[in-house]
């Protein structure tokens, strides 16, 4: 016979340590809530402090109105909360915290004590709390606000702690979580300490454009543009990057919807609609979006840790989205578009972000001027003005030499959005003496060794070859990005490395010193002597096949390019550095590229994947043509 087991009620420290997997996954878990639980309350100072990447000790300390004393027992218990009143208040959610799940889920996997004085109270009290159970409260010493001390996190639930990562991934994941958080919030001021070194501290009152440059490279925060767009009470608002700094991972596109980080692929796919036809499918710009709409129009209530939503109108969010960052891409635009006699007029006009009202007026702000610096990418052609690549024949034969390659900085191999709205001149031209002739006057040219036969351009991006009876069409931007690819592998990875007299020094911005520990080794591998004294860059040796300037260029573009090997950098590089979409050769410069390209291995593809040929044989010819 079968039995049935008893139904129990489970015990509440049971069911906070329940709670405590939907709410409390890591370390910067318990960081975001905090916070968002300190701006609830009005604080205008946010302080965290981490000790072994949050598992030993995370502190949030505030200035806001602080908890009375007589309930501070009740915000250590599950489903207590000041945040809702009514079923109506879950239509229309205005703060960050309101489930009244977070403190009790936090207090029952550690040791948990927060301190806490009221507005107008005359001292501060406390609540500790081990493993879900009170373990002590009474008068405490502080000032104003709230402090809430997490120690041992996860000591009573070893399952979860043996899935957390490194020390350093947890502060670094740490760390992103209270960047995004105060970029939604300039007004407030916040820091971040770890292991007793200040990582940070952020006044408040500061524009989005000066705290954007404490996470970001310069780099990349001098190819942002701002955008300000409104439809319908939707309003998408923020800064986006030109399609020129795009990079190959996501980690700096940060959505937000009224104030609150979160991953949406509504949003996301808006993004990437904007942005169509000027990225390659792996590639991300850099964006930062806040969408602000009616509370009653977003339903933030459908994951515990808030991080997705739910809008009644998603193709009004779609739209104003699209619209917003299209804003900011035409506003970039607007320079190539007045020509070279009034391009600097048009592009300070375009960009001019300290005007009064503008969301980023201020210190600090987003410049516009189209200066270069190390290492920026340009949002120009590959050669400015458009014009040909010259010396390509040159440089085709120096790719064959060891110790010659030369690759500086470009634009990506896209075509520039906007234009003249004109077709396209044909690469053919009608002979004079039968058979066809190509655009510059010459005839239709061999390649030496093989039986392809070049027969001209079209549309300033295709090479057209005859092959036996087959045609052929080349991508040429694919097909550059594909030769550099593999001369960068050949010339890069011998180790060989040249001592400089005088070593360069380059300052580490935060994020650039993530990137030298993910590419310093490959870095070495190149020829470069790398050494770290504290926040400064110095370099004792460069690769042969650099000078001391062009070295310097190319490591600030490597540590701003968030790749995370030395092959994806390169990869990256080469598609920046490969001659564009809609860039006219000549004659010879075609050839050389074609002689060179098919003597390239893996020449099929480019390196995102893309075939680089088409070709049709005369039977799929006839079939095309409906002639069988």
């Amino acid at each position: 016979m079968q039995h049935t087991e008893d139904i129990r009620v489970l015990p509440p420290g049971l069911k906070n340590q329940i709670a405590a997997g939907e709410v409390v996954e890591r370390p910067a878990s318990v960081v975001k809530e905090l916070v968002e639980n300190s701006l609830d309350a009005g604080a205008t100072r946010v302080d965290v402090t981490l000790e072994r990447g949050g598992r030993g000790l995370i502190v949030v300390q505030d200035n806001g109105r602080g908890v009375p004393a007589d309930q501070l027992g009740l915000a250590v218990t599950r489903h207590a909360t000041s945040k809702l009143r009514t079923f109506d208040d879950l239509s229309a959610i205005g703060s960050f915290g309101f489930r009244g799940e977070a403190l009790p889920s936090i207090a029952s996997v550690s040791r948990f004590v927060m301190t806490s004085r009221a507005q107008g109270a005359a001292e501060a009290v406390f609540i500790e709390v081990r493993g879900g159970e009170v373990a002590g409260q009474g008068p405490a010493s502080l000032a104003a606000g709230t402090r809430v001390e997490v120690r041992e996190l996860f000591a009573n639930t070893p399952a979860r702690l043996k899935f957390l990562k490194a020390e350093t991934t947890e502060n670094k994941r740490c760390q992103d979580t209270l960047m995004r958080i105060s970029l939604a919030h300039p007004g407030c001021g916040f820091s971040l300490t770890m292991n007793g070194r200040e990582v940070f501290r952020l006044p408040p009152d500061q524009v989005l454009a000066a705290r954007l440059r404490t996470f970001w490279p310069p780099a990349v925060c001098d190819a942002l543009a701002p955008f300000d767009f409104e439809r319908l009470g939707y309003r998408a608002s923020g800064v986006a990057g030109a399609p020129s700094a795009a990079q190959s991972r996501a980690d700096r596109i940060l959505l937000y919807v009224n104030g609150r980080p979160v991953q949406d692929k509504l949003m996301l796919g808006a993004v990437r609609q904007a942005y169509k036809g000027m990225l390659l499918s792996r590639e991300y710009p850099q964006l930062v979006l806040f969408l602000d709409l009616p509370r009653e129009e977003v339903d933030v209530n459908v994951h515990p840790a808030k991080l997705e939503v739910r809008f009644t109108e998603e193709s009004r969010v779609f739209s104003v989205i699209r619209g917003g960052v299209v804003q900011a891409l035409s506003a970039m635009n607007e320079p190539a578009r007045a020509g070279e006699s009034g391009g600097a007029q048009a592009r300070e006009a375009s960009h001019d972000f300290s005007a009064p009202g503008s969301r980023f007026a201020g210190e600090g702000g987003f410049d516009g001027t189209g200066r270069e610096t190390v290492g920026t990418p340009k949002h120009a052609s590959f050669r400015e003005g458009g014009a040909k690549f010259s010396s390509y024949r040159d440089y085709a034969a120096m790719t064959s030499r060891p110790g010659t390659l030369d690759f500086g900085p470009g634009s990506d191999g896209e075509r520039e959005p906007g234009g003249t709205g004109e077709e396209p001149e044909s690469g053919f031209a009608t002979g004079t003496g039968g058979g066809f002739g190509l655009r510059d006057g010459s005839r239709a040219a061999p390649l030496a060794g093989t039986d392809f036969i070049y027969l001209g351009q079209v549309a300033d991006t295709y090479l057209v070859l005859r092959s036996g009876a087959s045609l052929v069409l080349v991508d040429q931007h694919a097909a550059h990005e594909r030769v550099l690819l593999a001369a960068m592998r050949r010339e890069r990875t011998r180790g060989d490395s040249q001592p400089l007299a005088l070593p360069l020094t380059l300052p580490l911005h935060p994020s650039e010193a993530e990137s030298l520990d993910e590419l310093g080794e490959g870095l070495r591998t190149m020829g470069f002597l790398l050494e770290r004294e504290g926040d400064t860059l110095v370099v004792r040796g460069v690769p042969p096949t650099l000078d001391t300037g062009r070295a310097r260029e190319y490591l600030a573009a490597a540590l701003a390019s968030r790749a995370r090997t030395i092959d994806d950098l390169w990869t990256m590089m080469a598609c920046k550095t490969a001659i564009k979409a809609g860039q006219p050769l000549a004659t010879d410069e075609a050839l050389a590229l074609l002689e060179v390209w098919l003597r390239t291995p893996e020449r099929d593809y480019c390196p995102h994947g893309r075939p680089i040929t088409v070709s049709w044989n005369p039977g799929e010819l006839e079939k095309l043509f409906k002639r069988k």
